[in-house]
């Protein structure tokens, strides 16, 4: 499942630089995160990073990105070109 940044967002900029994958960027009002990029650290890290240094907790799993741990593993290979 790929994360999601709620409404809560108050523009912080502190989990834009966390992200290995590049997967957030500034949306329209509030961060916003790409689900195509987005492996929830997966490869990188044990935990999401920017859900470790949000300050107000809304960064959430998004409900309609489910995927399993072996799909986001699978992206982070393709992501980083390590997919054969």
């Amino acid at each position: 499942m790929a994360l999601l940044i709620t409404d809560e967002c108050i523009n912080c900029d502190v989990c834009e630089p966390e992200c290995p994958n590049e997967a957030i960027s500034m949306g329209e009002e509030i961060y916003v995160i790409d689900p195509s990029r987005c492996t929830e650290c997966i490869g990188h890290y044990d935990e999401p990073q920017c859900v470790q240094v949000c300050p107000v907790d809304c960064i959430p799993k998004d409900p309609d990105c489910e995927e399993t741990h072996h799909a986001l593993f699978a992206k982070y290979l393709r992501l980083t070109g390590e997919a054969a």
